[in-house]
C-alpha cells in the first residue's frame, strides 16, 4: 500500500468537511480542489495547502488522481462529472443522490464495472454509531425475525430553503433517501415491492409559493412480506440553523430497538441566547479538533477503500435500489396510487391499488 492522490470538486459544505478530513491524512500523498466560487477556493487553498486548485474539475481529470470526491451542487451537476471520472479511470465517491434519473445511474454503474473503479454514494448515516447498533441487532437475531419499521427525519425549513431551491428533488429524495437507504440495508437481501406515498404542504409552499410539500411519508413493502414506513420533512421552524432530529422504531419478533437522535442528549443553556442544541449540526460539522456526525468517517472510509483494495460500504447497486423507491414515492404521491418494483423506466410505470 503506497499513499495515493485524491480530489474534492465542490467544496461547500459537505465537501469543506471531505477537504479537510483528507487534508495532511498519511494515506493522502497529494489534495486537489476544485470550486468554482474563487473566495471559497482562496480560503482553501490558503488553509490546507493542496498540490493543485481550480475552477473547472475538467483540468484535474488528466492528473494522476486515484480518488475523486464529487460534492459539487447542484444535484444535476452529479452524472456528467462522475461520467467523466470513472470514463477517466479514477475511483468516485459522489453525493447523494446518484443520479436525476434511473438511466443516467444504470450508465455509471455499467462504467464503474468496466473500469473495474470503486463507486459509491454519501449515504452517511451508515456511519452513525446508533445506526450500525440497530442494524447489528437485526442482523445478529437479538430482535428476532423483523415485522415492521418506521424512521421519521426532520430539518429546519432554512435547510429546506436552500436544498428545494437549487433542483426540484422532493423530500423523499433529499431527506428521506438516506432512511430509505438504511432501512433496505437492515433488511438486506429482501427487496422492496411496493411503495405508497403521499407529502403534505405547509410552511414551504407559503414562504415560497412553488410546489414544495413540508413533508412526505412512503410506505415500502417488501417481497418478504415486511413493510416500512419513512418520513422526511424540512419546514421545522429555524431555532437552531442546521437542526436535524430523527426517531427511529425497529419491531421484531423477540424483541424491539428505539432510537431518539433529535440530539436532546447536550443542552447549552446561557442568558444571551436561552436554550439551545448545540450538537444539533447536519450532516455533521466541526466541534473544535473532531466533528459533530459521521461524514468524516465516511470520507475516510473511500479513502481506505481505494489504498487498501477493500469493498465500499454502499454499492451503486444498493444506491440506485434506493433511488427506485424514492421516485416511485413521487410517483405514487402524484397519482394518489401505490406503485409497484421494479420501474419500467421510461415505460409507463405498472401500478396497484393502495
Amino acid at each position: 500500500m503506497k499513499p495515493i492522490e485524491v480530489a474534492v470538486v465542490g467544496t461547500g459544505w459537505c465537501g469543506g468537511i471531505r477537504a479537510e478530513a483528507l487534508a495532511g491524512h498519511a494515506l493522502v500523498s497529494a489534495l486537489h480542489l476544485a470550486e468554482v466560487r474563487p473566495e471559497r477556493l482562496g480560503e482553501l487553498d490558503k488553509k490546507l495547502k493542496p498540490e493543485s486548485a481550480t475552477a473547472d474539475y475538467k483540468d484535474l481529470l488528466k492528473k494522476d488522481i486515484d480518488a475523486v470526491y464529487i460534492s459539487a451542487t447542484p444535484e444535476s451537476t452529479h452524472y456528467p462529472m462522475a461520467r467523466d471520472f470513472l470514463a477517466a479511470g479514477k475511483h468516485v465517491f459522489l453525493e447523494k443522490p446518484i443520479a436525476l434519473e434511473l438511466g443516467e445511474a444504470d450508465q455509471l454503474i455499467q462504467l464503474s464495472r468496466e473500469k473495474k473503479r470503486k463507486f459509491t454514494i454519501g449515504y452517511s448515516q451508515r456511519f452513525n454509531p446508533k445506526f450500525a447498533y440497530v442494524r447489528k441487532c437485526i442482523r445478529d437475531g437479538t430482535l428476532g425475525r423483523p415485522v415492521s419499521a418506521l424512521v421519521s427525519r426532520h430539518i429546519t425549513r432554512s435547510l429546506g430553503k436552500k436544498i428545494s431551491g437549487r433542483v426540484k428533488l422532493s423530500p423523499a429524495a433529499m431527506e428521506a433517501t438516506h432512511d430509505l437507504d438504511f432501512v433496505l440495508w437492515c433488511l438486506e437481501p429482501a427487496k422492496p415491492v411496493r411503495v405508497y406515498s403521499q407529502v403534505n404542504y405547509g410552511a414551504m409552499r407559503e414562504a415560497s409559493g412553488a410546489d414544495i410539500p413540508d413533508t412526505q411519508w412512503l410506505t415500502v413493502t417488501m417481497d418478504s412480506g415486511l413493510s416500512f414506513v419513512v418520513g422526511g420533512g424540512w419546514s421545522l421552524p429555524p431555532g437552531y440553523p442546521n437542526f436535524s432530529t430523527t426517531w427511529i422504531e425497529m419491531v421484531g419478533t423477540e424483541g424491539a430497538i428505539m432510537v431518539d437522535d433529535s440530539h436532546r442528549d447536550v443542552v447549552l443553556n446561557t442568558m444571551k441566547s436561552g436554550m439551545q442544541l448545540p450538537m444539533s449540526t447536519m450532516p455533521g460539522e466541526f466541534v473544535d479538533h473532531t466533528y459533530a456526525g459521521a461524514m468524516a468517517a465516511e470520507t475516510l472510509h473511500f479513502l481506505e477503500a481505494c489504498a487498501y483494495g477493500r469493498p465500499v460500504l454502499v454499492t451503486p447497486e444498493h444506491a440506485r435500489m434506493v433511488m427506485e423507491v424514492y421516485l416511485a414515492a413521487d410517483l405514487s404521491a402524484e397519482r394518489n396510487e401505490a406503485v409497484a418494483l421494479p420501474l419500467k423506466w421510461p415505460k409507463k410505470i405498472r401500478s396497484v391499488s393502495a
